[in-house]
């Protein structure tokens, strides 16, 4: 059986942090890694809120947010990270390491924005791994604090030192000869430690001690190991060692030595200077050791009595343990530490006059998410990473304390006073229409403030803790289901393929959820209109002039916003007219309280309409017909400017106050918005004639106007200082407010309507000046004046040159040559261009036969401030995507600073072909561009649709494109309504936000986007908060409800014993600051996809001691349905009550029942009803059903029972392995998995009523989840297990190996890098259509989707073995051809990976598809030479690679 995996979501997981000058030496950036991911983020201040009302409430306008930089994928999972300053170099660079004992060095690279390896280092050598096959140990990477060399430990006992070469001298010279890069690492080395001390084994932490000479690394670690069972005979195991590293000579003397220290220690803390030492945490103790001093040590609870004779004193008012915690220094004698359950203590360490510490003062300053990475940003901020929860960014301010009490009492009156408009913002549908925010309801009260002192010297220091911002994470996935969205238009109720959305159980404890996933976009329609015919529209911005105008201004920022009734401000964004073009004529409706069709305007309705927009501020609307250019205020006609140019106008462009039309030949020409001084007020549109050459002409053009201060042609000594300053602040020469700013209909407008573009364009440059400088003082603490809009023309040529011109005066800045054929990196050339144009001519005319032709360019700012421009081009079949970024290259001339980086993405733009194409080109190219409809813009820019602006990419492959303050580029599919012909954002009293579209059906649809999902995630996303752990989902169907298991956690007090046959508790007492194990508590209940909230009187609570092991959806047999079958609810339980007591469990069999609903409440219409609650022999740990009855595995058997009269009977029993744990069912057939034993394969027979073993894999696996793979008449066991891999079993009972069908024989395998537990599988989409002949191929396929543990979503998709040999081949030839960051080579990763030495070879047959989209990344040249290496072409290969994306566009 051949599959291909594909990565459907990112994991979202974050496991490492590290703050450092990544980018460049003016900023510091947080890059956070999580299992192959890695992200660089920026700390943004001031970021204007989306919303106003959200800004009253908060009592605070200044919200930090982090913005993504970049981010990289890796083909290895990050073991450990850190980063290190390189002598020589402006940057920082990381340190990661890798299974087993890789570590990579990379930098960022300014040149393409992208990840440069610098150094790699392998240490897999089999004389290091000492005989053993199985490595657990994580290979540990430390740097040293003064950046003298970094230390990775492998294999548990082998200390690799990479020294850092410091004299910069050196460095100089040997850069001449050889290359300088190399030169900033010495030869790496090996220390045995068991060389320096035979017992040091175990090794538990290290870190570099801070304040020494030479670098001294301290070892902490455990000889002879002992566990809490066994502490009465072998307590206080762990000891330290501090090693200085000579790293010249390569020796490295022990100069500090210290053993018994408690055997519950876990990590070291190096204490920065003026202190030094060490803090040791262990999980009931706080020790504090240094070289000079005597160790000083408190106890955190009474679990240290008779754990250990190290002195410890009692540590007053606190009763806390260490494990699993995480803490990061704050200043040198404070820390925050982050408990495991979530709650951040602030550690002072009190010093007396000789610098050693005398006391430790603990304070408890919030709750917050359960971390796994903690890291300190800027003094007062401070980065939670996590893996359980949404990761978050932290400001802590620090206030001297008059009255202590007081301040405690005002922050939680605070936060009390916050609840009540938090809990009203749920409901309403406007809160996740704020993408700043990337606001999920459970981080509203993610931290708790207490007050907290901490007494250092003498001052007292009280601490709070806000939340700033968050990074959404869905993992880890423990249990996942499909469901039907509660909302969906009708429109969309009959389509053929169903829409569903996945439901997974996310987080743990308090940060437990549940995600709900929807991949495409669902518009919910307010009204359809039939237009046939009309091939183009626009939407534009018009407001009478109201007299009260002036004040808008003002109190735009006034609390009254809140009442979010439509004020003027929101009135000067309103759209007043749609213009509809056709083939011959032009339609205008102007839309206010209803949409009616004007007869009699000023604008152009006898022929059709190349564009329409704003310009003007927003004032003046203009249209552009073939013939003529039109200026309008509302209806009336300002100003009619015939055209003729030889040819009629095709296209058209706007940057206010700039106009740039092309016409069917390739003329541009530009005019200008001019204030007419003779004539008072009233404007014209002066013609200025750009000097551009016309050697080839020009096809497509896109005029730009730049607010990000990115576009400039001056040289910086760096850029990111300036960009800094670019941050805009409200000068008196323009107040801009955010929402003002317009949207007009053609995407390549692009209006942003924020400065004062009625004066003229050199009015404009003397007022720079006095903007800076009156803006200066407003800045916020990046001290910031905001930049002054620039304005730019991009054109791109028929020889395939593109071209960046600077407005007004048509200054040639930026020059590419084959543009379309869509290389990585977009490198100016203009330089060397502008000299030689002559020449050059000849031969680009002869080359440009074969290079495909750009249909349309778009260039527009996004994101925050709109700092990050993208370019987006239509190449003949394809789509390419680029981001801009800095690049100075410090030479002379003036070109434009920037360049531009191509972005991945999976947008098919292939359309059916033609089959004369080869002819057709020469004459058939002027035809195609004479009519107007073949030119309508495909990308569409949009401001504000709900809070989001971006671009709409229409097409056969609609998408949303979005780009938030959060600084991702998002790629949300929008398959539900078919091609897209063209697209309109439309705000209006009826439709606040939202946006028009045309489908192929000729069908106008006015829409809004939904506002309770997030669409600043990878998948659209609502998270809605349990605040508990989730550990089963399953959809009901017949109710359309979701059945949800949870549990909270409770302290245990009492212990069950048994005395004879009875059964009785005994209570535990114990001291005050003794700590009380906990226990889980387990209840089930209701949830209504229609609010998300419980269903009121559904909850089932479980029995104390009780364990639910598995909950489902079972089809039982039933008289009650036409099928024959019903759904139920069924869970399997089992009572842990220790070692003494035999361990049972339940069935509970429940249905959902419909009631009368309670009056107000309508979700109150179903209820659970339990038909079957009885305890059986043993544990019950896995359901499912088989042909209308109930599978059970109850300890080591299996049975199967029949549902009658609300009873079970028993029909059928099987003996198995050790402990059963899942089970699934296909016809009669059930695949059960062992925890230890691999699989085995049964079968019921009806005739006989017997259950039988078909075949069962022999070789012990520790199995995690299980599923069956479908390909038509093959079926595939599907296994997930403990070392991160998927393999595909079989029943092939001809083959020699199965021994004749007794054995399961291993058909594929596949390491996917995270834990899987949760399987579900579906058809594959579009199979529906049986006149196509490609969906045959996928007929009866069905795609196997995952969730992992670390919040991502893949799938397995069962493929041809005709198209597996293809792929493979182009797989094997990425693989070599392409650099690969970190230098990982992902043929190593996605090997089978097994700790045991099994007597088995890996048997692959399984492709990455991670690997083979990178084919997509690639340019045309680069595609050709693949395909050709591999005997094959690029069309088929594209095909081949977008048909998988096809059949798989699920959700």
């Amino acid at each position: 059986m051949y599959a291909v995996y594909r990565q459907a979501h990112p994991p979202t997981a974050v496991e490492f942090a590290v703050y450092c000058n990544f980018i460049s030496s003016q900023e510091k950036n947080l890059v956070v890694a999580g299992t192959s991911q890695l992200y660089v983020y920026r700390i943004i201040y001031d970021v204007e809120s989306t919303s106003k009302s959200e800004k009253s409430s908060d009592g605070k306008s200044r919200k930090e947010k982090l913005e993504q930089v970049a981010s990289f994928s890796l083909f290895g999972n990050v073991m450990s990270m850190a980063s290190v300053q390189l002598v020589g170099t402006n940057r920082d660079a990381l340190l990661l390491s890798f299974k087993d004992a890789k570590l990579s060095v990379v930098e960022y690279d300014p040149g393409t924005h992208d990840l440069k390896t610098l150094s790699l280092h392998y240490f897999e050598e089999p004389e290091l791994r000492d005989g053993f096959v199985q490595n657990v140990h994580i290979p540990m990477v430390r740097v040293d604090p003064e950046n003298r060399c970094a230390v990775m430990l492998v294999y548990g006992t082998c200390l690799v030192v990479l020294p850092f070469r410091k004299d910069t001298l050196a460095d100089e010279q040997e850069g001449i000869v050889g290359e300088g890069q190399k030169s900033s690492f010495l030869p790496s080395y090996i220390i045995d430690v068991r060389e320096l001390d035979e017992k040091l084994l175990n090794i538990i932490d290290m870190k570099f001690l801070h304040g020494y000479y030479e670098p001294t690394l301290l070892i902490l670690f455990e000889p002879n190991q002992t566990w809490p069972g066994r502490v009465a005979v072998r307590q206080d195991t762990c000891s330290i060692v501090a090693i200085s590293l000579n790293i010249m000579q390569k020796v490295h003397p022990v100069i500090w030595s210290l053993s018994n220290l408690p055997f519950d220690c876990n990590q070291v803390m190096a204490v920065p200077k003026p202190i030094g030492g060490v803090v040791v945490f262990a999980v009931n103790s706080l020790l504090y050791l240094n070289q000079s001093v005597p160790p000083f040590g408190v106890s955190l609870n009474s679990l240290t009595n008779g754990t250990t004779a190290f002195p410890l004193r009692p540590q007053e008012e606190v009763k806390i343990t260490l494990d699993c915690s995480q803490a990061s220094f704050i200043t040198s004698d404070k820390m925050v530490i982050s408990l495991k359950g979530g709650e951040i203590y602030v550690l002072t360490l009190i010093t007396d006059g000789m610098r050693s510490v005398r006391a430790f003062h603990f304070d408890k300053a919030a709750a917050s998410v359960l971390t796994t990475c903690m890291m300190t940003m800027e003094p007062g901020y401070l980065f939670l990473g996590s893996r359980l929860g949404n990761s978050l960014l932290l400001r802590y301010t620090e206030k001297l304390q008059e009255t202590p009490m007081e301040e405690g009492k005002e922050n939680e009156e605070k936060e009390k006073q916050e609840e009540p408009p938090n809990k009203k913002k749920r409901v309403d549908s406007n809160w996740a229409g704020c993408p700043g925010k990337g606001n999920l309801p459970d981080e509203l009260d993610e931290i708790e403030v207490y007050g907290s002192e901490a007494q250092s010297g003498t001052q007292l220091a009280t601490y709070s803790f806000e939340v700033c911002d968050s990074i959404l994470n869905i993992g880890p996935c423990a249990s996942a289901s499909m469901g039907e969205p509660a909302f969906l238009s009708e429109e969309f109720q009959t389509n053929p393929e169903p829409d569903l959305e996945v439901v997974v159980c996310s987080g743990y404890g308090k940060n437990g959820a549940l995600s709900v996933l929807q991949k495409s976009i669902r518009p919910q329609v307010v009204t359809t209109f039939e237009l046939p015919g009309c091939h183009d529209m626009w939407t534009v911005i018009y407001c009478e002039e109201k007299p009260e105008k002036p004040s808008a201004e003002g109190d735009g920022e006034s609390p009254e916003e809140e009442k979010r009734e439509p004020t003027i401000e929101d009135d000067k964004k309103k759209h007043g007219f749609l213009i509809l073009s056709r083939e011959d004529s032009t339609m205008i409706l102007q839309t206010g309280q209803e949409i009616m069709e004007l007869d009699t305007s000023g604008f152009a309705t006898q022929g059709p309409t190349v564009y329409a927009g704003n310009i003007g501020d927003n004032k003046y609307i203009i249209q552009v017909s073939p013939m003529g250019i039109r200026l309008l205020e509302g209806v009336n006609q300002l100003h009619f400017i015939p055209v003729d140019l030889g040819s009629p106008i095709v296209h058209c462009s706007v940057a206010d106050p700039y106009v740039v039309i092309m016409t069917a030949e390739g003329v541009v020409t530009m005019f200008v918005l001019k204030n007419d001084s003779y004539m008072g007020k009233s404007h014209r549109l002066a013609l200025q004639k750009p000097q551009i050459h016309t050697q080839s002409r020009v096809i497509t053009l896109c005029a730009y106007r730049d607010v990000s201060g990115m576009f400039t042609t001056e040289n910086k000594v760096s850029f990111l200082a300036k960009e800094e300053i670019a941050i805009r602040t409200n000068s008196e020469t323009e107040t801009i407010i955010q929402d003002i700013s317009n949207t007009v209909d053609d995407e390549e407008e692009m209006l942003y309507g924020e400065s004062n573009p009625l004066t003229s364009p050199n009015k404009e440059e003397s007022s720079r000046g006095s903007a800076a400088a009156s803006s200066a003082h407003t800045g916020k603490e990046s001290g910031s004046g905001r930049q002054e809009p620039s304005h730019w023309c991009l054109l791109v040529r028929e020889n395939g040159v593109m071209e960046i011109y600077q407005l007004p005066d048509w200054r040639l800045v930026f020059l590419v040559k084959n543009f379309p054929v869509g290389q990585r990196v977009l490198v100016d050339s203009s330089a060397s261009q502008s000299a030689t144009q002559g020449e050059l001519k000849k031969e680009e005319v002869t080359r440009q036969g074969d290079i495909p032709l750009v249909k349309e360019v778009a260039l527009v700012s996004l994101g925050y401030n709109h700092s990050r421009p993208y370019l987006l081009a239509h190449v003949e079949q394809e789509l390419l995507i680029y981001e801009a970024f800095p690049y100075d290259q410090q030479q002379a001339q003036s070109n434009l600073k920037v360049r531009f980086k191509k972005m991945p993405h999976n947008i098919n733009y292939r359309e059916k072909k033609v089959k004369v194409r080869k002819d057709k080109k020469p004459e058939g190219q002027g035809e195609d561009t004479l009519g107007v409809k073949g030119r309508v813009a495909r990308f569409r820019y949009f401001q504000d649709i709900s809070g989001y602006s971006g671009v709409f990419i229409c097409g056969p492959s609609p998408h949303w494109m979005l780009v938030t303050s959060r600084g991702a580029m998002r790629l949300h599919p929008m398959t539900i309504d078919g091609a897209i012909e063209s697209f309109s954002p439309f705000h209006n009293i009826n439709c606040p936000k939202g946006f028009l579209y045309f489908n192929k059906q000729g069908e106008l649809r006015i829409s809004v986007l939904p506002t309770y999902l997030s669409y600043d995630a990878p998948w659209p996303v609502r998270k809605i908060p349990l605040r508990c752990t989730v550990h089963y989902v399953s959809y009901h169907v017949e109710s359309k409800v979701y059945a949800v298991c949870t549990s909270v956690k409770e302290p245990c007090t009492r212990i069950p014993r048994m005395t004879g046959e009875e059964k009785e508790f005994e209570t535990i007492e114990r001291d005050e600051r003794y700590i009380h194990p906990q226990q889980d508590k387990f209840s089930i209940q209701l949830i209504s996809p229609v609010s998300w909230e419980a269903i009121p009187n559904t909850r089932v609570d479980l029995e104390e001691w009780e364990h639910v092991t598995c909950m489902k959806t079972v089809a039982l047999k039933s008289q009650e349905t036409v099928s024959g079958l019903k759904g139920y609810v069924a869970l399997g339980t089992c009572l842990m009550q220790g070692e003494e007591v035999t361990c049972r469990g339940r069935i509970l069999i429940l249905d959902v029942i419909e009631v009368v609903p309670e009056p107000g409440q309508p979700l109150t219409k179903n209820k659970f009803k339990v038909l079957y609650e009885k305890e059986q022999k043993g544990p019950v740990t896995a359901l499912c059903h088989c042909s209308g009855f109930l599978v059970s595995a109850i300890g080591q058997k299996i049975f199967l029972w029949s549902l009658k009269d609300n009873d079970l009977t028993g029909m059928a029993f099987i003996d198995t392995q050790l402990y059963i744990h899942q089970m699934y069912s296909i016809k009669n057939f059930i695949l059960a998995a062992d925890v230890m034993k691999s699989i085995s394969l049964l079968r019921y027979q009806p005739e006989s009523k017997t259950l039988s073993l078909v075949s069962r894999d022999a070789k012990p696996l520790e199995v995690y989840s299980i599923e069956f793979m479908v390909d038509n008449n093959q079926l595939g066991f599907l296994v997930s297990d403990r070392d991160k891999n998927l393999m595909v079993y079989m029943y092939l009972p001809e083959a020699k190996e199965s021994f004749g069908g007794m054995r399961l024989l291993r058909r594929a395998d596949f390491n996917v890098g995270s834990h899987v537990n949760a399987f579900w599988r579906m058809p594959c989409r579009g199979t529906l259509d049986t006149a196509n002949k490609k969906a045959l191929t996928w007929d009866n396929k069905h795609i196997t989707w995952f969730a992992t543990l670390d919040g991502g979503v893949g799938l397995l998709l069962p493929m041809q073995e005709k198209t597996y040999r293809r792929l493979l081949m182009l797989q094997n030839a990425l693989t070599t051809m392409l650099p690969h960051h970190a230098g990982l080579n992902p043929k190593a990763f996605r090997m089978l990976h097994c700790d045991r030495r099994t007597l088995q070879n890996a048997v692959k047959n399984i492709l990455d598809g991670e690997l083979l989209n990178k084919y997509l990344y690639l340019s045309t040249m680069e595609r050709s030479e693949l395909a050709k290496k591999i005997g094959t072409t690029p069309d088929i290969i594209l095909d081949d690679l977008l048909e998988i994306e096809r059949v798989t566009a699920h959700f």
